[in-house]
């Protein structure tokens, strides 16, 4: 009896932990379908529009390792109630905003509270449950985490129906509070009192190394991509980088060990989960405009359109295991790799009265190579480290697709800004109005039909530009997989690695779908 009441508990606390997580994860591409209306509200750019995305990968990317390491030092329970009430509170306050500066500075806000929500949620699940059922959570953990991506662009697409943006941040709030109680109520605290204190220098170089790569990204379209503004950022961010690898090489509990990615298995499989987002989020970013401005969808229609990626990428991910089985992980990693490219390709050739089959197939195609190229990924970085070391494995994976997703957003979304701007045609048009075609597009496509149409034909190109060349980045690192392990690789040392993270349960060791 009393097992069977433990066993109750225990579930309620896997729900309440994964509403939490299904919020922050949601969070990431909910918005998206907003985009047009947003522009039309706020009259944002396109460089604005991409700020609006990317400022919450950003900072979710920058300070999930700090935020996990908080968590396990200070109280697990505690960073979920933190980050819960940063994530409600933000998303309160962004319910009013009127400006894109606004929107931007509070989307980060939201980030800082996911950092410490994700980490904390399955460090909860690893610290607290039994052996018997850790796996049963941790799996649906996992599946949590790897639909809520599409059902937050699904139920952001309804509420638009009947509502305005604001209502997604309306809905942010609503996750947040119930999930809130429930940790109040249900969850148990935990913690590792003793560990190691954060490496606090070597996390704000991190930041600062990232917030300087993608600002300058994202600004060239701005400013120019050969401007001085531009490469100086851009060249801080390589040193800023370089010095990170150096001052972790030399702390006794570095944040994350530079030494780990000497196992080429390791390193391979934190290439292939980087670039699998990088497609990803930069295609959702695009895509979403699409189907709206260009192809005349409404934000639900659109929303549901991306369904046949999760529709493929299940069943396909629940496959890889048994492929990586018989023909290799190289194989099955790479040949994933290979056709997230091709599917992204296909997405490219849309134009302006394409039908949607063609971006259908595409769809298929992505979440085929998705759903293979994951799981084995997923599991050359797990199994290339000791069992003492998985949780250092499990963080690696979700920094490596949260970094993917941050730049992904920035460099498809500068690309695109920097073609649309370059190829619109202004010949004709009234100072005014070209002046607002040029500025952004979701305001060029409700200018008047010459305007419009300029608009959408720009669009298109840069959409073929900016997509092209994340496949090319995708088509490269299947390559690189190939070459990198052509021959089977030496058994990983652990001389290094027992150093490696603070914060070893910052993310799941099962893969992610989404």
């Amino acid at each position: 009896m009393a097992a069977r009441s433990q066993s109750s508990r225990h579930n309620v606390i896997t729900a309440v932990v994964c509403l939490a997580l299904a919020a922050v994860v949601a969070a990431m591409a909910s918005l998206n379908v907003a985009l047009p209306d947003i522009a039309r509200d706020t009259h944002a750019s396109q460089t604005d529009l991409t700020w609006v995305i990317d400022a919450y990968s950003l900072a979710f990317a920058s300070l999930l390792l700090p935020g996990g390491g908080l968590g396990d030092r200070y109280g697990r329970r505690m960073a979920l109630i933190v980050g819960l009430l940063i994530f409600g509170a933000g998303s309160a306050i962004a319910m009013t905003a009127t400006s894109a500066t606004e929107l931007i500075a509070l989307r980060a806000v939201l980030g800082l509270g996911a950092a410490l929500v994700m980490p904390a949620t399955l460090s909860t699940i690893t610290s607290t449950f039994p052996a018997s059922e850790r796996t049963r959570a941790v799996s649906i953990w996992s599946a949590v985490g790897g639909g809520a991506a599409i059902l937050g662009l699904v139920a952001a697409g309804a509420l638009l129906v009947a509502f305005s943006w604001r209502s997604i941040f309306g809905l942010n709030v609503l996750l947040a509070a119930v999930s809130l109680v429930g940790t109040l109520r249900f969850v148990p605290e935990s913690a590792n009192h003793d560990d190691p204190r954060l490496d606090v220098a070597g996390a704000a170089i991190a930041v600062a190394a990232l917030v300087a790569l993608v600002c300058s990204v994202i600004e060239a379209p701005t400013y120019g991509w050969l401007a001085t503004r531009t490469l100086i950022g851009l060249i801080l961010a390589l040193v800023l980088l370089a010095t990170f690898i150096l001052w972790e090489l030399h702390q006794p509990h570095p944040l994350l060990d530079p030494r780990i990615f000497r196992n080429r298995q390791l390193a391979t499989g934190s290439m292939s989960i980087f670039v699998q987002f990088f497609a990803f989020f930069g295609f959702t970013f695009i895509g979403m405009q699409y189907l709206q401005l260009v192809r005349g969808d409404t934000p639900l229609l659109a929303a549901v359109q991306v369904l046949p990626l999760a529709a493929v990428m299940v069943p396909t991910s629940r496959l890889a295991p048994a492929l990586t089985a018989r023909y290799g992980t190289r194989t099955v990693c790479a040949s994933g790799l290979a056709l997230v490219s091709a599917g992204v390709a296909i997405i490219a050739q849309a134009g302006t009265h394409t039908p949607y089959a063609l971006m259908a197939a595409g769809l298929v195609v992505l979440g085929v190579g998705m759903g293979a190229a994951m799981t084995p990924a997923t599991s050359a970085i797990t199994e290339a480290l000791p069992p003492a070391q998985q949780g250092v494995g499990s963080a690696l994976n979700d920094l490596s697709r949260e970094v993917g997703g941050a730049t992904g957003i920035a460099v498809i979304g500068s690309i695109l800004t920097s073609t649309y701007t370059s190829q619109v045609n202004l010949h004709g048009l009234p100072s005014k109005i070209a002046s607002e075609v040029k500025k952004s597009y979701a305001a060029a496509s409700r200018l008047g039909t010459q305007a419009s149409d300029r608009a959408h034909t720009a669009f298109v190109t840069a959409m073929h530009v900016a997509l092209l060349t994340g496949a090319g980045a995708v088509l490269l690192a299947a390559a690189a997989t190939v070459v990198v392990l052509a021959t089977r690789p030496r058994t990983a040392s652990t001389h290094g690695l027992e150093r490696a993270m603070v914060g070893d349960a910052a993310s799941s060791p099962s893969a992610e779908i989404v």
